[in-house]
């Protein structure tokens, strides 16, 4: 394995426009490429827009979706990759034969469709049918996972993927400022983001706070630390339809520190290099190697009734 020079990105999303955000995929691959990164990730349904399909019925659901690798957007990623030069990560809403919907989630490169997910813990429509098997591929000699946002809060979803070998685990989101029974949580005011040029002060507070980038530090350091990985996070920033999105898109290396942020508050990138030796000197690479998975297998694997449940969509 070589050093492997990664880019993960934020942006404004515009709900339903494809060209739109697909041209601005384009603009940010093309910097991240002249930056030197030889892959560039990007939020979740970062192709479509995601929050405004709360509200969308099967028909509408359907008609935005497409099929994977032979739809049109998943062509015009690989005409980006091929442009750039540079494997492409990210996320639309997919369609299959049968008629089912997924979120899901790809990487390309200049010679095609290297990988799939989809996501295993949807909810933003009810609609959506669950993904059902972990993903790991390889690329540029790493091997890599992805989860999708909610995928990532269950612990049990990233020590998996971990398992199967992944060294880097790609996790698109569109998440934060959404109200939730933790502490400070809640929506963030669309006037902070309209006026953040003469009030960036305002707005970055709210971005950094409890509602935004503090609570994600609660959690995802650990998922890195814990499985000794790369953890790629992508985050929209600006509005969402009409929610207010905070970015900080990240990379993390496997001691659970951040070593690329976004911190514009406008369209951004963040480019890393990942060093293999990371993956062994970490802590979390002991304890892997220390498991006793004879005393909880049986636990873990244990029949349960999964229940999902999103505060703000009630």
């Amino acid at each position: 394995m070589e050093n492997l020079k990664v880019a993960t990105a934020q942006f404004e999303n515009s709900s339903g426009d494809k060209a739109y955000n697909l041209e601005t995929i384009d603009k940010l691959a093309g910097k991240a490429a002249a930056d030197g990164a030889q892959v560039i990730a990007f939020h979740e349904c970062s192709v479509t827009g995601y929050t405004f399909a709360r509200k969308l019925d099967r028909d509408q659901l359907t008609e935005l979706a497409e099929f994977i690798p032979d739809g049109p957007s998943i062509q015009r990623l690989i005409e980006i990759a091929a442009k750039h030069n540079i494997a492409v990560l990210a996320g639309l809403f997919e369609k299959d034969e049968a008629g089912n919907l997924f979120k899901a989630y790809v990487c390309v490169d200049k010679n095609g469709l290297i990988a799939k997910f989809r996501k295993l813990h949807p909810f933003i429509n009810g609609n959506l049918t669950p993904g059902d098997e972990y993903v790991v591929f390889d690329l540029y000699g790493w091997k890599c996972g992805i989860l999708i946002c909610y995928d990532n809060n269950i612990v049990e979803n990233v020590r998996a993927t971990t398992l199967l070998g992944a060294d880097i685990i790609f996790m698109p989101h569109v998440t934060m400022m959404t109200p939730s029974t933790r502490p400070g949580a809640g929506f963030a005011d669309p006037v902070l983001w309209e006026k953040r040029h003469e009030d960036p002060t305002s707005l970055r507070l709210e971005f950094d706070g409890l509602k935004g980038r503090a609570w994600l530090m609660k959690w995802l350091p650990a998922r890195a630390y814990d499985n000794a990985i790369y953890a790629i996070f992508s985050n929209p920033i600006g509005m969402d339809d009409d929610q207010l999105k905070n970015g900080c898109s990240m990379i993390l290396d496997p001691f659970g520190d951040i070593i690329a942020e976004c911190r514009k508050l406008d369209n951004d990138i963040a480019v890393a290099t990942l060093t293999p030796e990371k993956l062994t000197q970490a802590g979390g690479h002991r304890y892997k190697m220390a498991r006793r998975p004879e005393l909880y297998a049986g636990i873990i694997g244990a029949e349960h009734a999964s229940s999902q449940k999103v505060v703000w969509l009630t």
